[in-house]
């Protein structure tokens, strides 16, 4: 099936080991070579208004995925990892 960016980003992601939320997409990386999404991106939280930085992104591979749901997206992470965004190279 196929889904818009749009429409990705209105659902809440869930892992379905632990029933934590996650959080709401924020953005996908791309594989422009294969020409398909390779990541979901929820960002971090800001720290006390972002005086204090923010929490780590959290990365999700979209092999990860394991239903899309109306509202929800639900994902199958490995038992305490979490994926964190490396820093961009320009």
């Amino acid at each position: 099936m196929l889904y818009s960016f749009e429409e990705l980003r209105r659902k809440e992601v869930i892992d379905v080991n632990t029933g934590e939320r996650l959080g709401y997409i924020d953005d996908v990386e791309l594989s422009v070579s294969e020409g398909k999404a390779e990541k979901l991106v929820i960002y971090g939280n800001s720290r006390l208004f972002g005086f204090l930085g923010k929490e780590d992104d959290i990365i999700i591979r979209c092999s990860d995925i394991r239903v899309v749901g109306r509202e929800v997206v639900l994902v199958e992470r490995q038992e305490g990892i979490v994926h964190k965004k490396a820093p961009k190279e320009f």
